[in-house]
């Protein structure tokens, strides 16, 4: 089993845009995080373009040699822009427009019929489709009714609790990434996964295919480097 790492680099378009012009560079960041050894670059367009911009979406398309993914909720707008680039996966998020970020995932069940009609859509450009979804065995099952072939597991809640309680912290992770597993949905996971909670996170839930950090991560190359940092993720999901 093999967990690939991808990184979100909003928090670098973030700094960027702070201070306007190209410093410091999306793109550069992007190549160097794969040289690095990251198997995957995740963005998340928001409407307002406070950190990553449509024109780094095409940008980033055209560069990339390992997996795309595009994070965003599914506005026709944000259809559009996914479906012109054909990034490797599209993860759907219930995020508002001016959502500061993603603290919650989707209820599949209520939105059945909006997640069918998009999931559809991006199955005809060949898109791989994942779900932002809380850890619960029924947004799994409807995840797997509309037609995803992914959920992406919303961690905000283990690494929450995580220091308190490591082993109540993933106790429902475990559990809906084990049905998950029966359903044959792929499985990643994302949001608030450092250096500290990581490595418990995929000794329990080995066979999670992705996980996609960005704000921790971004955080630790401040102090620790770029190069150190993605390495010392990557050493976590190889162990």
């Amino acid at each position: 089993m093999h967990t690939n790492l991808s990184v979100n680099i909003n928090k670098i378009a973030t700094l960027r845009n702070a201070r306007g012009g190209n410093c410091p560079d999306v793109l550069k960041a992007a190549r160097d995080i794969e040289s690095f050894g990251a198997e995957g670059i995740t963005v998340h367009p928001r409407p307002d373009e406070r950190h990553i911009r449509r024109e780094d979406v095409h940008n980033l398309s055209a560069m990339l040699t390992t997996e795309f993914n595009i994070e965003g909720y599914p506005s026709p707008e944000f259809i559009d822009l996914v479906c012109s680039v054909h990034p490797a996966q599209v993860t759907l998020v219930p995020d508002a427009p001016d959502q500061l970020t993603s603290n919650h995932g989707w209820d599949t069940l209520t939105h059945r019929a909006f997640l069918t009609d998009v999931v559809a859509r991006f199955k005809e450009c060949g898109i791989r489709t994942s779900i932002f979804i809380s850890a619960e065995e029924r947004f799994a099952d409807g995840a797997r009714e509309v037609g995803a072939d992914r959920v992406e597991l919303y961690t905000g809640p283990y690494a929450a609790l995580y220091p308190a309680d490591p082993a109540r912290a993933i106790e429902p992770f475990l559990q809906t990434a084990r049905h998950c597993r029966d359903l044959g949905l792929g499985l990643n996971a994302g949001h608030d996964l450092s250096l500290e909670n990581l490595g418990f996170y995929h000794e329990q839930i080995p066979w999670t295919d992705e996980v996609s950090i960005g704000h921790a991560l971004i955080c630790d190359a401040l102090y620790l480097g770029l190069r150190e940092t993605v390495s010392r993720y990557l050493a976590l999901l190889r162990s």
